[in-house]
């Protein structure tokens, strides 16, 4: 009986780590309250505390599980592309850098979606930590798919870095200017500058 409450638990853990995590990149850290993310898991908010110490320490695993989803998609185009970094590098572009990933922060790139509240959190907060490391594995991983991986590893990665930087940027502005024509301008300018193909059909939910 007691290892069946445990799986439970760790189920319930789970469930809400999940939740935050979709919730936080649509409304922000600030936006969501304990019991919107117990709610969002099935769950009565009551029990938080029993799971949780605080609501800035799940906003570290939410925001570290946000950063492990998008690494895991970047695997996943590699994966399909195996022999072909350079097709796997076009999937990982084309569905970050279109109007689906701008009209759906839930299920996007953390990166974009808390890059702000993050700024504004202390230096030494769990969140920052846990933000700044999902910062680097990703670029690590788009290091993986630079053009110029084969030839010089940092300059492998200081293509990661700005490429990424790239992304992000664009992301935060279309979402800053939706419903005007200068919000898709924008996204198109960064495709074209990172010479990405026409996007592919990868549904919105892997953008």
């Amino acid at each position: 009986m007691a290892r069946a409450s445990r799986e439970q638990a760790e189920k319930h853990r789970e469930q809400i780590v999940e939740a935050a995590s979709r919730l936080f990149r649509e409304r922000g850290l600030d936006g969501v309250s304990v019991p919107d993310l117990m709610g969002a898991a099935g769950l009565t908010h009551g029990g938080f505390y029993g799971h949780f110490s605080s609501k800035d320490a799940l906003a570290a695993l939410a925001c570290a599980a946000g950063f492990d989803q998008f690494t895991d998609r970047i695997d996943q185009s590699m994966a399909r592309h195996s022999d072909d970094a350079e097709g796997a590098r076009q999937e990982v572009l084309s569905n970050y850098l279109s109007a689906a990933h701008r009209d759906n922060p839930a299920l996007g790139c953390m990166t974009a979606a808390l890059s702000i509240d993050v700024a504004r959190s202390g230096d030494d907060s769990a969140v920052r930590k846990a933000y700044t490391a999902g910062v680097r594995k990703t670029i690590d991983e788009l290091a993986r798919l630079s053009p110029v991986r084969d030839d010089d590893a940092d300059a492998a990665q200081s293509d990661a870095l700005a490429t990424m930087a790239l992304m992000v940027g664009t992301i935060l502005m279309a979402r800053a200017t939706k419903g005007d024509p200068l919000s898709d301008a924008i996204i198109e300018a960064a495709r074209q500058r990172l010479q990405v193909a026409p996007a592919s059909a990868v549904p919105p939910d892997e953008a």
